[in-house]
């Protein structure tokens, strides 16, 4: 289990569920989108808990914040990358 802080939100890495990278806002903003699956469940029995029970929530980012995200889930220490940029391929 890791927790990763920005600005003042820190998240539980075991419930980010997906990430969208290279987001805009209405205003053309360039943002940065985690969708966080949080167990909804009223008493922690986790032997219990279904897919059904989750809660999914997008939470965006923008600006330094949105930077730090973007490397953070680009780095090769955090996110593999199963299809590396041609690039890179030796």
């Amino acid at each position: 289990m890791a927790f990763i802080k920005i600005q003042n939100v820190v998240i539980n890495t075991n419930y980010v569920a997906a990430v969208r990278l290279d987001c805009q806002t209405i205003s053309g903003e360039k943002s940065v989108s985690i969708l966080i699956a949080n167990p909804n469940v009223p008493s922690l029995e986790w032997e219990t808990i279904s897919p059904n029970l989750y809660q999914n929530q997008w939470m965006e980012f923008t600006g330094e914040a949105a930077l730090a995200l973007q490397d953070y889930f680009s780095s090769g220490n955090n996110v593999i990358d199963l299809l590396p940029h041609e690039s890179s391929i030796i």
